[in-house]
Order: structure tokens, then sequence, then C-alpha cells
């Protein structure tokens, strides 16, 4: 990635755009993605598995990036996963773990990530990463990472029953969860469930308190004080089947807000979006460098928008077809109000902790699916290793070209 103000070799802007033109017909080829005859894309398929195979290329490169990573990590942190043969789900007791970089526990945490069919995101922004513990024995149950959120997000902000201005207001009291999930062998008990539960706890809203009391904005530089009032999160896959029907002691913790209207930049790989911003470095565009002030994942979208259109692509290109499902995890019970403005102080009375939390859990989820799953026993640790190992081949879904 070229330093800001520092052009990239001297390769004509043509000759760069021929080559951005080419990889990306190429990578949209291999992927499956027709053209409709409206110019949007069309995916191959509208399935789950079609969707983790369109990630197999990003998932690809970001393995093969971090392959020193895995060498090195796994000798000293395979331990911390755990074999089904320790896992005692009658026993099972949550705990978050705030993780700092530089530490063996992010070093945890990237390396968890890594077995996720689809490539995680490093978030934007406030981040609050967290290494889910099983006090019990000691192991990994999952990771949960918070981030800035988009600043446009249609169904959420209908939800809100925002104007544009209060959502530049009060965006910062929301956060957008871009890692929730359990790592083997708590996945085959639910564990997903019990971790995306652990988002609308109060020890998450004292954590963004504390962290984030004092902060400024990025863009406004004024002094904000924030109350986490909502998280909010996508499906990867279409429509979810761990955040519906979350409900715990009749308290339902995430909800449904729509769905997405299918436009992203999922389907454009680190790779490719490198040699974009160097296209926009060497053409002198601001876009390359203007996340740095605030602009975070839309700037992404509006930065690939403009390569588009400079190299003569349709920027609907960018319109691929695959509607996510919305949710929020209410975290104050007057979370609109005061997100609306009509109220200052949010309601947090009926918010659980995370022992109380991991106890429902444990009694309508895992111990249940213990019963009726037992095989879960039999995961091994080393098991991790093929889902760490680097794809030979992604294989394409269809060879028909959709053009530009």
């Amino acid at each position: 990635m070229p330093r800001r103000g520092k052009k990239p070799t001297n390769i004509p802007l043509f000759t760069r755009e021929a080559r951005i033109k080419r990889q990306l017909r190429e990578h949209l080829r291999k992927l499956g993605f027709t053209r409709k005859g409206s110019g949007h894309l069309q995916p191959p398929e509208l399935t789950k598995e079609c969707f983790r195979r369109m990630h197999q290329a990003q998932r690809a490169e970001k393995l093969t990036g971090l392959r020193t990573l895995v060498a090195n990590s796994w000798p000293k942190l395979r331990r911390y996963f755990a074999d089904g043969s320790e896992v005692n789900t009658d026993r099972v007791d949550a705990r978050l773990e705030l993780v700092a970089s530089d530490t063996w526990q992010s070093d945890l945490f990237r390396l968890a990530s890594l077995t996720w069919s689809v490539p995680v995101s490093q978030g934007y922004g406030r981040r609050m990463r967290y290494l889910v513990w099983d006090d019990s024995n000691g192991k990994l149950i999952g990771l949960m990472a918070l981030g800035d959120p988009v600043f446009n997000l249609k169904v959420r902000d209908d939800w809100i029953g925002w104007t544009v201005e209060q959502r530049r207001q009060r965006l910062v009291n929301v956060l957008d969860a871009y890692v929730l999930g359990a790592v083997p062998p708590y996945n085959m008990l639910l564990g997903g469930k019990l971790v995306a539960c652990l988002a609308g706890t109060s020890e998450v809203r004292d954590a963004f308190a504390a962290k984030f009391a004092k902060s400024r904005g990025l863009i406004s530089k004024k002094r904000k004080r924030p109350s986490l009032c909502l998280v909010t999160t996508t499906s990867a896959l279409g429509r979810s089947a761990v955040y519906n029907r979350l409900i715990l002691n009749g308290r339902r913790f995430f909800e449904s807000l729509g769905y997405t209207s299918g436009w992203g930049h999922f389907h454009i790989p680190d790779s490719l979006f490198a040699s974009m911003r160097e296209y926009l470095v060497t053409a002198e565009e601001a876009y390359a460098n203007n996340h740095q002030y605030g602009d975070g994942p839309n700037w992404r979208l509006r930065a690939v928008r403009k390569v588009l259109s400079q190299i003569g692509m349709n920027p609907d290109l960018l319109r691929h077809g695959i509607a996510r499902e919305v949710f929020a995890c209410i975290l104050a019970a007057n979370a609109r109000e005061v997100l609306q403005g009509l109220t200052i102080k949010p309601d947090y009375s009926d918010l659980p902790t995370v022992a109380k939390v991991s106890e429902w859990a444990r009694e309508r989820w895992l111990v249940p699916r213990a019963d009726r799953r037992p095989e879960f026993r039999a995961w091994q640790r080393d098991a991790l290793l093929h889902l760490l190992a680097e794809p030979r081949t992604v294989p394409a879904l269809r060879r028909a070209a959709p053009g530009g």
C-alpha cells in the first residue's frame, strides 16, 4: 500500500486502467457473476454455500498473507482451543476479555478469526475486540469485535426514525458488530448464539463508556460523551440462522430490521483494491487517503466507485445483488428516543451481565444441544489446522463473463 503523499512506481495511468479492468473482469468471472439487462451484477445462486464459495478468493488471499502468523502462533496458542472432551456444557462460564493491540491475545484473535469461512474485516475507527473465554476450562469460546458503523444504512436509519442531521449527531452512540461467532467445538453447541447475546450486556456498555467517554469526533474534533445504545450487525450469508430467535429469559437480544439493497465491495479483493488505490494516488485523487479523516467503510465504497468511473467502467458493478439481513441489539430500553434526541439519559435498567447471559444460554442452548449432538466430544483442536491451511485452488463458479 503506498504511503500518503508518495506516488507508486511510474506506470502510466492508461496502463493501470487496463490492468484494473482486466483484473476485475477476471475476478468477477471466477466468482460466477453475470450481468442483468439493467447492467447490475447477478450472483450465480442465492444460497449460503454459493456465498461461502464467493468469499474463497479473499479468504485464500488473507491466509496467504498471514501464513507466517499461523506458523509462528499455532504452536504457542493451540492450547487455548478446546478438544471436545474438555468441554462440560453444564459448567460453561463465559467471560469477556478486551483485547489490546500487539499482545498474544491479539495474535489469538487474529488466528481464531482465520477459521471463519468469510474473511473477517479489521473494523474501522473506534474498535473494541473481545476474546470470549470459558472460565470452566480456560478455553476459547469465540470472538466479538465492535467498531464504527457505516454512515448510510437505510433499514437502520428508518427503524430509528433518523433525519440526516440526527444521524450525524448521534451515530456516535451506535457500534457495529463486525465479528461475532464461536470457534469449534463451541460452534457445534450453538455457542455462536451465546457470543452474539454478549453484545447486549452491561460489561460491553461499561467498556464503551470507559474507552470513549472523552473521545473527540474524527471530523468535527468536538468532544463527545457517547452512550452505547445500539449494536447492529449484518449477516454474511443472506438470511441468518444465528441472530434470529435470540431470546433468553424473555429478552430478545437481536431483532431483524430488514435487508440491505445488495450494494457493497466484498467482491473487490484487497489486492485489487490496493491497485485501485495506487491508481488514485497516481492520479492525485484525494480519495486515495481520505479514509484518515473518519470516512471508514463508506470511504472504500466511494474510492472504488471513483476508480470505476475514472476508468470507464459502470459504477453499478458495486451492486452485487446479495441482500444481507440487518439486526439490532438494543442496549438501552429507550434507544430510539435517545438516538432521536428526545431524551438524553439512556435506560439501562434491564441490561443483563455476562454471567447471567452465560447461565441462560447454557440452559437454553448448550446443554440441550450437547444431549442431542454428542459427536462434538470427538472434536480435536488440531483439526483447526485444516481450516487454517491455504486453499490450493479457488474454483470458478461459472464461466460467463460479466463485461464492463
